[in-house]
């Protein structure tokens, strides 16, 4: 068979070819590539790493601006709080003063027309007993004939009206 023969010569020219192959793509990419791949990863990985870094300052950051706001909201609010108190308290003293002035007014007005009316009515029962009175005289005269004073029917219907 001439292939056999022939294999250990052309066995040593693939041998070769092989390693001055494998070679040349080991020197151009495994030194010249490789290096350059490795360095952009490493870039990168660098850089996730700064923005990652930079991102959790800043959220640091965030949250401090954030508890200094809730602060001043809560100190805001009290303060809100506190002059809604005061006000509600001076409006309600304000409106009882003035409740107090109004009944004490109406309670003035009410004590004066009070003693008008206790006044007109006084002044009406004397009327009263007067007109009765004259009536009784008049009735008295004319039934029986008999004068009687002024004084003595004013004491007869002073009388019928205490007891009636």
């Amino acid at each position: 068979m001439p292939q056999i023969s022939q294999l250990a010569a052309t066995y040593a020219s693939q041998i070769f070819w092989l390693l001055l192959t494998f070679g040349f793509v080991f020197f151009v990419i495994g030194l010249g590539m490789v290096p350059k791949v490795q360095g952009t990863i490493d870039s990168r990985d660098k850089s996730v790493a700064d923005d990652l870094a930079a991102a959790e300052a800043a959220r640091a950051q965030a949250d401090a601006a954030e508890e200094t706001w809730r602060q001043q909201e809560n100190a805001a609010r009290e303060q809100a709080q506190t002059l809604l108190a005061k006000a509600r308290d001076k409006a309600a003293a304000a409106t009882a003063k003035s409740l107090a002035e109004a009944a004490e007014k109406l309670n003035a007005k009410l004590a004066e027309d009070e003693a008008r009316i206790a006044a007109s009515t006084d002044a009406a029962l004397a009327e009263i007993e007067s007109v009765a009175a004259d009536a009784a005289q008049d009735i008295v005269a004319r039934l029986s004939g008999v004068k009687t004073t002024a004084a003595e029917a004013s004491s007869a219907v002073k009388t019928v009206i205490a007891n009636g």
